[in-house]
């Protein structure tokens, strides 16, 4: 598709695909990792990239950008929605974690009508809803017990939402990479002294996946900022949908976890979410006044 829409429906999913091996590798890591150390390392590891690729420019570029405010905000809600999830991870099964952090695209669409303004059209609507009967479907969580891990994981995608959200208010006035730079500034900042206290010294294999996640996570934010820059909430926010395809792949081959009829079915409803949302793009939906 030719259209900035278009462009961020595919920036996005390409974004959800990154994150989806970005969250398999941290749940290898957390289990002999602390939080606070792999997201420190993750930023070092962006934040050098950001520099090979951005050089000196960019560090006056990061300082003097109007967004600056903002993104020290968004990434308050971000680091709250790591932390939050991370931790739940460590005692939630991934069906029951899945669906309660899936309840993020439906708070982000809802936060962007009051925030940001953006007409909702009913594809949206209908997308959004089908993908998380689809995520019900496929995660089949059952016997769902409440507790500190369970509001930990809404949590996550209440705050993940309202960064999300945050974001769309400063895409227009930052570069991706300037965002980037300013969004794994402040997580440096605020997960060193943790991560110091907590540190202990990964082996070489550990080395390799800290260094792995930061390369991954690097791509997967700067696909995920390009995509709000081309497309609202209300487009991007059920594509996110199609993560829990890649995490249920991602799965089986790592874990061995061999998805049943459920997944499937589900599968099926979150990919006729993503066509949902491609065939009101193509078009013409009210989505397409933010183009630019």
């Amino acid at each position: 598709m030719k259209t900035a829409v278009g462009a961020g429906i595919l920036l996005s999913s390409l974004a959800y695909l990154f994150f989806a091996m970005h969250d398999a590798m941290i749940k290898l890591l957390v289990e002999s990792t602390t939080v606070w150390q792999i997201l420190f390392c993750r930023s070092i590891a962006i934040l050098l990239g950001c520099y090979i690729l951005g050089g000196r420019s960019l560090a006056r570029e990061t300082v003097t950008s109007p967004a600056l405010r903002p993104m020290m905000l968004r990434s308050l809600f971000l680091l709250a929605a790591w932390l939050c999830y991370f931790n739940a991870a460590k005692h939630l099964p991934l069906a029951d974690l899945t669906t309660l952090y899936f309840a993020a695209p439906i708070a982000a669409i809802l936060l962007a009508i009051p925030i940001l303004g953006e007409k909702v059209p009913p594809s949206s609507w209908i997308a959004v809803i089908t993908g998380f009967v689809g995520v019900v479907i496929a995660s089949n969580p059952t016997g769902l017990a409440t507790g500190w891990p369970v509001y930990l994981a809404l949590i996550a995608a209440v705050c993940w939402a309202i960064a999300t959200t945050l974001l769309r208010t400063t895409s227009q006035s930052a570069s991706s990479m300037v965002q980037m730079a300013m969004t794994n500034v402040f997580f440096l900042m605020l997960t060193t002294p943790m991560a110091l206290m907590t540190w202990t010294m990964p082996s070489g294999a550990t080395q390799i996946l800290l260094l792995a996640v930061g390369f991954i996570g690097g791509l997967g934010q700067m696909s995920y900022f390009e995509a709000l820059r081309r497309a609202p909430i209300s487009v991007i926010a059920p594509l996110e949908y199609t993560a829990l395809i890649w995490a249920f792949a991602l799965g089986y081959a790592i874990w061995r976890d061999v998805p049943g009829p459920n997944v499937w079915a589900g599968a099926v409803l979150i990919a006729g979410a993503g066509l949902i949302i491609l065939f009101a793009a193509q078009r013409g939906t009210p989505s397409q006044d933010l183009e630019r």
